[in-house]
Formats: C-alpha cells, sequence, structure tokens
C-alpha cells in the first residue's frame, strides 16, 4: 500500500529529490516522518534497530510508486554505537546522494528512579537520547556544505519544561537538546545549514498507549493543553517538512513546539 497522507495537506517542492536521512524511523513520530517526507518526493533513508517494522515500512511504502518517488530506504543501525552510525550514512551517501536532512528523531523515554540511576545506565540514556544527534549531525555537515545549506531537526521534549518527573535521565537529556541546537546553529549558520528543535509534547503513539497512557495521564493531557484533541504523529511531520523546507530559509536556533499549547 502507498501513502496514506492526506493530499489536501501542504506541498513543499523544495524537498522533491532531497536526501532526507530520519533516526529511529521504523515506528511512531519516526515512521510518520519518513511517510510524510516520502510523500514530498524526497529520497528517504531511516535507521532503526527494529528490523521487521523497518523493512515493512519501506516495503509498503515502496509498493507502488508515483511519478518522481523513490523507495525509501531502511538500514538497521544501533545509534548508540557511533561507528554503526557513521557507517550507516556513508551507506546512505553512496546510494542516494548527499544528505540535505537531518531529523533527529531516534529517543527511549522508559521511566526510571533517581535511586536506580547507575553510570552505566546513565550513559546508556545520554547515548540513546542526545548522542547520537551530535555525531549524527557532524557526520553530515560536510554534505550540506557541498550542497549550499542543509536543514538539521533535533527532537526535544516538554518533559523538562514541565518539571516531570519519572525519568530523570531523559528529561536531563532533552533539555540538552536545545542547548546544543543553538550551539551548531551559530556555527553551521555561515554555511547556510540550519539547526532547530522540534519540541512534542505527548504524542499519542502506539507504543505510549500501550506502556504509559492511563486514566491519570488523560486527565493530565485534557488539563494540561490548551486544544482538546489528541496530539498524533502526523502534527510532528508536518511541522519538520517546514523545518526541512526552503520555507523556513531563515529560520534557526529556534523551539518549534508541538502540543496543544500545554507548555
Amino acid at each position: 500500500m502507498a501513502s496514506s497522507v492526506d493530499k489536501t495537506l501542504a506541498r513543499y517542492p523544495s524537498l522533491a529529490g532531497k536526501v532526507v536521512l530520519i533516526t529511529g524511523g521504523a515506528t511512531g513520530i519516526g515512521a510518520a516522518f519518513v511517510e510524510h517526507f516520502f510523500d514530498q518526493g524526497a529520497k528517504v533513508a531511516f535507521f532503526d534497530i527494529d528490523t521487521n517494522a523497518g523493512e515493512a515500512l519501506a516495503d509498503q511504502l515502496g509498493a507502488d510508486l508515483a511519478e518522481g518517488q523513490f523507495r525509501p530506504m531502511f538500514l538497521r543501525v544501533d545509534l548508540t554505537n557511533i561507528d554503526a552510525l557513521r557507517k550507516g550514512i556513508a551507506d546512505v551517501r553512496t546510494t542516494l546522494g548527499r544528505i540535505g536532512v537531518l531529523v533527529n528523531n531516534a529517543a527511549n523515554d522508559r521511566r526510571h528512579k533517581i535511586e536506580d540511576v547507575t553510570p552505566e545506565s546513565y550513559d546508556a540514556g545520554i547515548a540513546v537520547n542526545i548522542r547520537h544527534q551530535f555525531f549524527a549531525a557532524q557526520a553530515v555537515i560536510d554534505d550540506m556544505k557541498e550542497l549550499g545549506g542543509g536543514s538539521i531537526v533535533n527532537l526535544g521534549s516538554i518533559s523538562w519544561m514541565l518539571k516531570q518527573g519519572g525519568f530523570p535521565v531523559y528529561v536531563t537529556a532533552k533539555a540538552a537538546v536545545q542547548g546544543m541546537t543553538n550551539g551548531l546553529a551559530r556555527d553551521l549558520g555561515p554555511f547556510n545549514i540550519r539547526v532547530n528543535t522540534l519540541v512534542p509534547g505527548w504524542v499519542m503513539t502506539d507504543k505510549q498507549r500501550r506502556l504509559w497512557l492511563d486514566e491519570a495521564g488523560k486527565r493530565a493531557i485534557k488539563e494540561g493543553q490548551c486544544i482538546d484533541a489528541e496530539l498524533l504523529p502526523v502534527h510532528l511531520a508536518r511541522a519538520a517538512l517546514f523545518l526541512a523546507s526552503d520555507d523556513s530559509s531563515m529560520m534557526t536556533a529556534q523551539e518549534v513546539v508541538i502540543d496543544g499549547g500545554w507548555a
């Protein structure tokens, strides 16, 4: 089955044919990024450790290609292994060309208690939630310089803004994403490389519904959000398209919060 993206939504001609790399793209928010960039005619590559889901998504979107569409390229990459990340990026470059857009999506919001954190688990939490974002950005800079510019979209979270507890290493990493974004934006701006943070609220993915969403969570969403509706992966995907496109060509070092008005 081909893409099911609503065709009444905005088109971004500047994304057509552009190489877009998405981390953590097999499921949830990442899968929405893959589908919506694919629908724009971009050459999409995505990494994940969920091989079955990644291959299924690539097969689904590539089953009935429209004119101007390119079959998504899925690679199983453990982003906590920086050598593997660098190799994956090199493979994308060899196959699809220079990378013009990077969406640093992958993360893990596993709940944990302060007293249970060890030096090893702390390092693991940082590795899965921010370290790979920096090294993925580092690895695509030369591509973007050669292309005359590019867009890096780092995924943050409103969790630390709301002072949420229950996952201290996660909120530490997600707060740091915005600092990293601002530093990279300053250093890369002279090369027309834009770096922004896309900041989600509580997005209703299958994982969130299955593991974390309970009646207390539903009440918190209803009380916190200004808009009384579910925040879905599509809402993040549409914002990412804008940040990646030439329509936002003078927008960098910004935090774009998509949370229904909660934070």
